[in-house]
């Protein structure tokens, strides 16, 4: 595939052409938060932008600004979905590192013509699927590197306060409220700057985590209370939700958002996993603390990958078997394990 320089998108940005911004499977508040802070960014240059997306997103994110004129490619508005991407001249994939983190989007991606420019912050993309790469796993968020392409770009005036308020969700949701992946000054910079563009971070969170629904927090309360196992010689905890449980408290798309952290405040848990089982595979996420590899477990044993302390995998076995593959690699890790923060 060719490959231009992102610094060389400058002067193709100055003039007008089709542009589709895309994010991951099962977007998350970076994924969503990046994407649309392209669109708000793009469309005032005279662009004609459109997001597309592979699959709806979680209720606490409808808020982003004019996030209903997103395209979710698996519902009835796939047709449209893939005219924009066949159609589009430049297509940004924000926040993934291969096309297979895409879903059922991924054959229209792949036959698109139209350059394509990754922004992400994954390790190990995929180089031979993308025509530009602004790739950096030691940003605290897609988002961040946003910020930072629209600098490279020239269009860091173009941040507007909708822009602003996108980008602010994606780092937000990606540190945890700034609880992880935040240790450079520069992440700070930035949300200094963005609340000099007008947003307001007190509405922004209370929007993000104070909008939850009355069952997504018995959820939250069932999770920890009757579905936590703890392995103290281990320092691992596992939290497995089965799809019973799932149409029990009528779960909806992101209710599980943010469950696997919690059992990292407990004193010597450094590996949270959590497991939510689905129609075809058993979904996991891994968290974990310090410099333990969390994506080397996800890659190595359950088809996955991610950030060292963020990762996710799949597994296509029951949810008991799925439980007693992890109890049985567990040992395999217990010295790695086996640290003190401090």
């Amino acid at each position: 595939m060719e490959k231009i320089k992102a610094e060389d998108l400058a002067a193709m940005l100055r003039k007008p052409a089709r542009i589709t911004v895309t994010s991951h499977h099962n977007p998350d508040g970076d994924a969503l938060g990046s994407a649309m802070a392209m669109f708000h960014i793009l469309k005032q240059t005279g662009h004609k932008v459109k997001v597309v997306i592979p699959n709806n997103y979680p209720d606490f994110l409808k808020w982003i600004p004019e996030n209903e004129s997103v395209i979710i490619f698996e519902s009835d508005q796939q047709h449209s979905a893939e005219q924009a991407i066949a159609a589009s001249d430049i297509i940004y994939c924000c926040d993934y590192n291969a096309l297979n983190r895409v879903g059922k989007m991924e054959k229209a991606l792949t036959e698109a013509t139209g350059m394509k420019v990754l922004i992400d912050h994954h390790p190990n993309p995929d180089e031979n699927a993308f025509n530009v790469l602004f790739s950096n796993t030691a940003a605290s968020s897609t988002a961040e590197l946003i910020y930072e392409f629209a600098q490279l770009v020239g269009l860091q005036s173009f941040i507007n306060q909708s822009a602003a308020e996108c980008l602010y969700a994606g780092i937000i949701t990606d540190t945890g409220s700034f609880s992880f992946a935040c240790n450079s000054p520069k992440t700070y910079l930035i949300i200094a700057d963005l609340i000099q563009r007008g947003i307001n971070p007190e509405r922004l969170h209370r929007l993000i985590y104070d909008t939850f629904s009355e069952n997504r927090i018995r959820l939250l309360g069932y999770a920890i209370n009757q579905k936590m196992i703890v392995f103290d010689e281990f320092r691992t905890a596992i939290i497995p939700l089965s799809r019973k449980d799932l149409d029990f408290f009528e779960h909806k798309t992101g209710d599980t958002e943010g469950i696997v952290n919690y059992p990292l405040s407990i004193k010597n848990i450094n590996l949270s996993i959590m497991l939510t089982e689905r129609d075809d595979l058993v979904r996991l996420s891994f968290r974990s603390k310090g410099k333990f590899p969390a994506n080397k477990i996800a890659r190595d044993f359950f088809e996955g990958g991610g950030h060292m302390n963020a990762a996710g995998g799949n597994s296509y076995v029951s949810i008991e078997e799925t439980i007693e593959k992890i109890i049985s690699l567990l040992p395999l890790f217990q010295e790695q394990l086996d640290f003190v923060i401090s």
